[in-house]
């Protein structure tokens, strides 16, 4: 799935993406890791995975996306 970084605290290593239709989601510092990422600018398209549905949706994986 698409998304565009939102927030990203470099301290904590976590942050939030916006999904397409414009829904924040926040993501901890597992699933930045788990991404191998260094930095994290808002406004980059990031491919995220993710886990449950709703309200129960969660982020495991954040990112880059590449073409």
């Amino acid at each position: 799935m698409q998304a565009t970084a939102y927030t990203y605290d470099p301290d904590s290593r976590s942050g939030s993406v916006l999904l397409d239709d414009g829904t924040p989601v926040e993501f901890p510092a597992a699933a930045f890791d788990a991404g191998g990422l260094r930095l994290l600018r808002p406004g980059q398209r990031v491919r995220i995975e993710t886990e449950g549905q709703g309200d129960a949706l969660r982020i495991t994986l954040v990112t880059l996306q590449t073409f």
